[in-house]
């Protein structure tokens, strides 16, 4: 609930007719297909609850078990006094994490991050259709939120022709854009970026029809 809020309210309803309005105008100019869409996570991260919840809980129960078990005058590594510490500072921290999707990015690692997202994007690319259009001239614009990561994928007769790395320029302009809380500007120039690639390979055709969705919020 609180992430798919999360992603939702990432965009006012005038931020999101500007990005719409920029895919238009970047389809006026060539036969590409261009699909920004945000996600607030591209995996659940069922171990970064217990990862995260297991480093919190074993730091307070070894803190706090040799004063706790002082108290009743036992042995300062009180097994017993340790899971009483433990366990149920182990079930809240979990509790939290999971409710709280945010907190989950601290018990994450990077190569974890990029593996998920990057996963995710193909997989949004076939579900949403992407791979379907007639000319193979789909592009998605993929953007995570949780993982704070932006990854584009274009479809085959594309990609014969561009290479990926093309387009590290326009996730650049994302990604920084985000982090300066200028996420709109930066996806509409992102879009711009894009559409001045596809536009020398792949010009407007007189009879070329929009086939896909011009922003995807998930």
């Amino acid at each position: 609930m609180k992430s798919k809020s999360t992603a939702r309210s990432f965009f006012s309803d005038e931020e999101q007719k500007h990005i719409r309005d920029a895919v238009h105008q970047a389809e006026l100019r060539t036969s590409g297909e261009l699909v920004p869409m945000l996600v607030c996570e591209s995996h659940g991260y069922p171990l970064a609850a217990i990862r995260g919840a297991a480093f919190v809980a074993l730091l307070t129960a070894v803190s706090i078990t040799p004063f706790l078990a002082g108290m009743f005058w036992l042995e300062s590594s009180n097994l017993w006094v340790f899971l009483t510490i433990f366990i149920p500072v182990f079930l809240v921290v979990q509790f939290l994490i999971t409710y709280y999707p945010q907190l989950k990015r601290w018990f994450l690692y990077g190569d974890e991050m990029d593996v998920e997202v990057h996963n995710a994007a193909f997989t949004a690319f076939f579900t949403e259709h992407l791979h379907k259009t007639g000319d193979a001239n789909g592009i998605l614009i993929y953007i995570s939120l949780l993982e704070r990561r932006a990854w584009i994928i274009a479809d085959s007769g594309i990609d014969d022709r561009i290479p990926n790395e093309q387009w590290s320029d326009a996730v650049t302009v994302i990604t920084d854009g985000i982090r300066a809380q200028r996420q709109c500007q930066a996806l509409c120039d992102a879009i711009k970026m894009i559409g001045d690639v596809l536009e020398k390979e792949f010009p407007v055709q007189d009879d070329d029809v929009n086939e896909l969705h011009d922003l995807i919020i998930r």
